[in-house]
């Protein structure tokens, strides 16, 4: 299965990819309507510091625990895919808790919000991949151990 992969050692820490993730979730057909002067929800996060930087989204674990921990079944794995049913969600943060990797995050209204690799919204690949300028982000498959 096609997964977003960081490479960690391209990354310029620009954000390019929060605001492209966020402006493919929004639901407007212009960037500038969908963003300007409103904290960004994204499903991406750049962390680090001067040294290094790097991008965090959902791995879409095999095993994952924030399915197994959800207490309102709001987390399920589909075709290889997790994704979050937002009508069940309760937004008691159990799934942020367990998240080995700090995927998850909540939206404006205090329900999860995670990658779910741009299916829904898009043609091809991930916004925050098509809208990395040094191509650190990348969709492909790879041995998963």
């Amino acid at each position: 299965m096609k997964r977003v992969y960081v490479n960690e050692e391209w990354c310029l820490a620009c954000h390019l990819c929060e605001y492209n993730c966020a402006f493919a979730n929004s639901g407007h057909s212009d960037m500038v309507l969908a963003l300007k002067g409103k904290k960004l929800y994204p499903r991406i996060h750049v962390e680090g510091d001067e040294k290094i930087s790097y991008a965090v989204s959902c791995r879409h674990c095999l095993d994952p625990l924030c399915v197994k921990s959800c207490i309102a079944g709001a987390l399920s794995r589909k075709e290889g895919i997790i994704e979050v049913d937002q009508n069940k969600c309760v937004g008691c943060l159990t799934c942020v808790l367990v998240c080995p990797y700090g995927a998850l995050a909540p939206n404006e209204d205090g329900i999860m919000q995670k990658c779910e690799l741009c299916l829904k919204n898009s043609a091809g690949e991930p916004a925050c991949v098509a809208g990395c300028p040094n191509k650190a982000i990348v969709y492909e498959e790879r041995e998963v151990i």
